[in-house]
């Protein structure tokens, strides 16, 4: 009899029907709308594979990559890596990262400084011809306060920390209407514009996320609930040459999922404008921990014309390939902490 039971039993298992391993309904439609996953790859996403792809953007100045995995960590852990961001990027290509004070000051920036290769560009900056992303008031403050044959270092250390000082309140005050105007080329880059347009690109972000898309356009003007916001600045190690950059900070915590954006005031060098939308979906199905989606939306110069069409692959490839580091660092760094 024992064994006539067990032989009934194997057989119920062996017919009933095991749930099929799927993402949750809006991670779904989102996937099936605007990225279009391969079937290797929502296999490869659904056992636990981190999966990347680049999304479609204008080749002439975009590169748009979406990345995903899951993360057997509670949503609180990234929460609190993403608040205490000296941290979070830090080591590697970052030489310094520093969080902007909520009434931003000097001392904010004092470990700013001009690097090498941009203070030896600065001596022959002009309008219209200049190696580093600056606005006409910034190029000719330089060549009017530079005492170039006694202290430049000095001057130019002074400049930079005073005009990103002013640049940040004017931005708290006025939002994107303060954002930089470049003079580094011919024709004027407006950043806002630039960010304006790329957001209305992004169709999804209407759809998913409207009231932040309209935060990030409206700020500081519009309110987002259950927000949290800061901005921070970094020098980092990025292409040939060490870049200063200028980030918006947002985090949004809502019931069953978080939203993590960080939004490009400034770059001195390749970037217009970006824009990075980090998504922690609960997956209750799943089990404890999130699945993590990121986007990552850049312009910049360089793309368009024969060199532009020469170097673009690459800059698209360098470009997923980051968003895969992004990936696997962070499902390292959360998994260990709960470990």
């Amino acid at each position: 009899m024992r064994v006539i039971a067990a032989a009934l039993a194997l057989f119920v298992l062996q017919s009933t029907p095991v749930p099929a391993l799927r993402v949750p309904a809006e991670l779904d439609r989102y996937l099936t709308k605007y990225v279009g996953l391969t079937p290797a790859q929502r296999a490869d996403l659904l056992a636990g594979r981190a999966v990347t792809k680049l999304l479609d953007a204008d080749p002439a100045k975009e590169v748009a990559v979406f990345g995903a995995l899951w993360i057997a960590a509670p949503m609180a852990s990234y929460v609190a890596a993403a608040r205490d961001i000296e941290r979070l990027e830090s080591g590697d290509n970052f030489i310094v990262t520093k969080k902007i004070s909520d009434r931003p000051t000097i001392d904010d920036f004092s470990q700013l400084r001009v690097p090498d290769d941009d203070a030896e560009d600065l001596r022959t900056c002009k309008v219209g011809q200049c190696q580093i992303k600056l606005p006409q008031s910034a190029i000719e403050r330089v060549r009017r306060e530079v005492n170039w044959s006694k202290s430049p270092r000095t001057d130019l250390d002074r400049i930079a920390r005073e005009l990103a000082l002013d640049y940040v309140k004017g931005y708290l005050a006025g939002g994107n209407d303060q954002l930089a105007v470049y003079r580094d080329a011919d024709r004027p880059t407006f950043v806002a514009t630039e960010f304006r347009s790329m957001i209305d690109r992004l169709p999804s972000l209407a759809e998913f996320l409207p009231d932040l898309k309209r935060y990030l356009l409206q700020f500081p003007q519009a309110s987002l609930p259950n927000s949290e916001s800061f901005l921070y600045w970094q020098q980092a190690k990025f292409g040939l040459k060490p870049t200063v950059r200028i980030n918006h900070v947002v985090i949004v915590q809502e019931a069953d999922h978080v939203v993590v954006a960080s939004k490009m005031l400034y770059a001195s060098h390749y970037f217009w404008t970006a824009l990075e939308v980090r998504v922690l979906l609960a997956d209750p199905a799943r089990g404890n921990g999130f699945w993590f989606v990121t986007v990552s939306r850049s312009r910049s110069d360089g793309l368009s014309g024969f060199v532009g069409r020469v170097i673009r692959g690459k800059v698209r490839d360098e470009a997923e390939k980051g968003i895969a580091a992004v990936l696997a660092s962070t499902r390292a760094r959360l998994e260990s902490i709960r470990q």
